[in-house]
């Protein structure tokens, strides 16, 4: 797909972290873009910079999203680029005793639950909806639409406590070739990255020693993740019109430990 001003986008999550500099970079090609987030102050800080609107959308919420593309698609067009960055995590044990009193509690289920509805419930609602409004567009050179999903490498080596994360993220690339082949003939392709640790507003409060520390468990390179890394990998699945069907680690070779 050539990013022009012709393409219009939508960023879950965009007002910060990986999506943030996702849509920076959409935006840098002239893509027109749509910011998708809870935090409005954020979003309309950088929707205004980048000359793009912000929609407030939760995405746990049908009408929310309905609301978000409408706005969206009122302002900037129907989108051809759909990026799934909205996304939380927690970190509790399936079961646990108490280290003082030795009381045994189990995950609670509404926590649990609470995760996969906003990290793969919420992504495939943004997925669903954006691809039949995409299904509405004329091909450009054969293709209608591209979209790319975030899930993590705790998709594949969850750690102790990760539970509902890995749950959600194991979900989102368990869909991503099911939702490829559901669209290839509406010519939408599908992809979705499993980032290792990166340096998002999730960190960003931890002291600079915690980060060298994660930082030091990377291969090579021994360091944290850039968002500007993982926008490029997310551009070129949207440019790149053989990329499909596909889940890609973009971690500098990390296995993660059990804790």
């Amino acid at each position: 797909m050539k990013l022009d001003s012709s393409i219009s986008a939508v960023i879950t999550g965009g007002a910060s972290g990986l999506g943030a500099a996702t849509a920076k970079q959409l935006a840098s090609y002239g893509v027109k873009v749509a910011l998708f987030d809870l935090n409005a102050e954020k979003g309309e800080a950088l929707a205004k910079e980048l000359g793009g609107v912000f929609c407030e959308v939760n995405v746990t919420d049908d009408a929310s999203v309905d609301a978000g593309f409408a706005k969206s698609r009122a302002a900037i067009g129907q989108e051809r680029i759909l990026i799934n960055c909205a996304g939380t995590g927690n970190a509790i044990k399936t079961a646990s005793r108490d280290k003082n009193t030795g009381e045994v509690s189990h995950f609670p289920l509404d926590k649990f639950n609470m995760i996969i509805q906003i990290n793969l419930v919420g992504t495939f609602r943004c997925i669903a909806k954006s691809a039949a409004g995409m299904m509405t567009l004329d091909p450009i050179d054969g293709e209608r639409g591209a979209i790319v999903n975030t899930a993590s490498v705790a998709a594949e080596d969850g750690q102790i406590g990760q539970a509902a994360y890995s749950a959600s993220k194991g979900g989102v690339v368990g869909m991503t070739l099911p939702i490829a082949r559901d669209l290839s003939r509406e010519f939408i392709r599908v992809n979705t990255i499993l980032p290792g640790i990166f340096n998002t507003p999730l960190l960003a409060a931890a002291p600079e020693p915690v980060k060298q520390a994660l930082g030091a468990q990377v291969p090579h390179p021994a360091r944290l993740g850039n968002p500007e890394e993982y926008a490029s990998l997310a551009t070129e699945m949207c440019r790149n019109a053989y990329f499909n069907g596909e889940d890609v680690r973009l971690d500098g070779a990390i296995r993660m430990a059990p804790r």
